[in-house]
């Protein structure tokens, strides 16, 4: 926060504090803004950005093998079904959503070592089950093959949920964080695209081999990489860490003011203890993040990605359904990767907005024309019944439903898919990674990612029972989402901060008591 600001809430603050408290806080936040503008500048020489950018091209394999892992069910499901490794829509639905199960597991194992081995070496392990889960897939000879295979891929999708987006952040400079925060969930739709384009020419054994050929790569390219100087600083490394900082930023840097706000961040802090969840810095940015994984899921997105291949199958029923999953996949990138250029210019809370509106907006449209088709059907087949007569019988035939809405139901979706893509897709994610404070960032970053995935599980199961007409139909099912999407507006406008070209240090600042830009959790 700025003085300026300090100035406009200082009335509403003074009213509840003294003299002295209110001293505290306005040296607190000159803090606050000391730390970001010494981080975002360099007094040595001109940044160098090339070297940055290849640490954060080889982690996203990380991202790339998430993606890829969350895609593979669409083409590969209709390949084991065909070779008749899978034989019923049990054990196709538990194949898609057991994923999740894994994902659950491997949250707390990545926060575990996070904190213990580093965020390099955590990263490099998570591609370890992930070889194993698709060596297991692609040499399964029965259904409790592939089950196993897709646990560990799962194990191995949590993992790097984790430890790559907090790598990328404690790698970031601040004006830079935004950019490649959000290039994780890019890289993830460029995973899923390929897994959808692979599949119209490969069969599920050789989709599988192909990824296992991704996650051995990219624990042989990261083994090339340096850790974070924030985890040599925590180590107390402090020779190491400028190192990093050196070979980042590039020689004429004076890195040592980075290398100097880094420890000052780190020593303020105590050492962490379970206790910590007790305390407002760390319950209200736990609380915040976890919340946005819950809307992130619950948002609708599994269903609209369900019902992709028969919307294009009613509007456009010359588009093969394997070329259909690869144009929404095209526009997830293409939306994704304009949410990336925007990032550091609009801001989080700005695209948080503007998407959850556009969901809200789209999956109300959504429900209305599963109300209107549904009516449309029902007065056909009551008043256009057609009657065939031949010499010894009379048959009476239901008129054809004749959708003519299918402009509608193809219109919200690729509105929905943009938004979603445009900010609730990357953004908690992104958010993760910033708002945890240092000593705590790897365990509160397994409870939200870990958090995520129970509610993709809970989602993707549930979601083909709340379709069903004795529950709440199709069209109920996303009015429910829009509803869903519309407090997702309301939590980020009253409890969301702004993140927008922060240090990290100055973001736990925020949570530490040290703000008032946001009513209180």
């Amino acid at each position: 926060m700025s003085r300026s600001d300090v100035e406009l809430y200082a009335p509403a603050l003074a009213a509840g504090l003294d003299e002295d408290d209110m001293a505290n806080v306005q040296v607190d936040e000159e803090r606050v803004h000391l730390i970001n503008k010494s981080s975002s500048s360099s007094s040595g020489g001109r940044v160098q950005n090339g070297k940055l950018f290849l640490c954060t091209a080889v982690v996203l394999l990380g991202a790339f093998s998430l993606g890829y892992s969350l895609g593979y069910s669409s083409p590969g499901i209709p390949s084991m079904r065909h070779l008749n490794i899978i034989n019923s829509n049990d054990e196709e639905s538990w194949f898609g959503s057991i994923l999740a199960l894994g994902a659950i597991l491997g949250g707390p194992i990545a926060g575990f070592l996070l904190d213990k081995s580093g965020r390099k070496l955590t990263v490099m392990l998570c591609a370890i089950p992930f070889v194993a889960g698709w060596v297991a897939i692609a040499t399964a000879r029965g259904i409790y093959g592939l089950y196993i295979g897709r646990i560990l891929t799962g194990i191995g999708a949590g993992m790097a949920s984790l430890s790559v987006p907090v790598y990328i952040a404690e790698m970031s400079s601040p004006n830079l964080r935004g950019l490649l925060g959000s290039s994780f969930q890019l890289v993830i739709t460029l995973g899923i695209l390929t897994a959808y384009a692979l599949g119209i020419p490969l069969n599920y054994k050789y989709l599988a081999l192909v990824a296992a050929g991704l996650a051995a790569a990219l624990i042989t390219l990261m083994s090339l990489m340096p850790d974070t100087a924030r985890y040599m600083l925590i180590k107390h490394q402090r020779d190491k860490a400028l190192r990093i900082l050196e070979w980042l930023r590039g020689p004429t840097v004076d890195v040592d003011t980075e290398c100097r706000d880094i420890e000052d961040g780190l020593d303020n802090q105590e050492p962490f203890s379970i206790l910590e969840f007790t305390k407002p810095s760390l319950y209200k940015p736990l609380m915040i993040s976890v919340v946005l994984m819950f809307f992130q899921q619950w948002s609708g997105i599994n269903a609209v990605m369900f019902y992709t291949v028969d919307i294009f199958k009613t509007a456009a029923p010359t588009i093969d359904a394997h070329i259909s999953t690869v144009i929404v996949g095209v526009v997830q990138v293409v939306a994704t990767l304009v949410s990336v250029l925007l990032m550091d210019r609009a801001g989080r809370r700005v695209l948080l907005l503007l998407a959850g509106v556009g969901m809200a907006l789209s999956s109300t449209t959504f429900g209305l024309y599963y109300n209107l088709t549904e009516k449309n059907c029902t007065s056909n087949n009551h008043n256009s019944s057609m009657f065939f007569y031949d010499m010894d019988s009379v048959s009476t035939t239901a008129a054809p439903c004749v959708d003519d809405l299918s402009w509608l139901s193809l219109t919200s979706m690729v509105v929905y898919i943009v938004s979603f893509s445009l900010g609730w897709g990357p953004i908690p994610w992104l958010l993760m990674s910033e708002i945890f404070p240092s000593k705590a960032r790897g365990a509160a970053s397994a409870i939200a990612t870990a958090s995520n995935w129970i509610f993709a599980f809970a989602v993707t199961k549930s979601f083909l029972v709340l379709k069903e007409d004795h529950a709440l139909g199709e069209n109920g099912v996303f009015y429910l989402f829009a509803g869903i999407c519309a407090v997702g507006v309301i939590f980020v406008a009253l409890f969301v901060p702004e993140t927008k070209g922060l240090a990290l240090e100055a973001i736990e600042a925020k949570f530490d008591g040290r703000s008032h830009e946001h009513p209180e959790v």
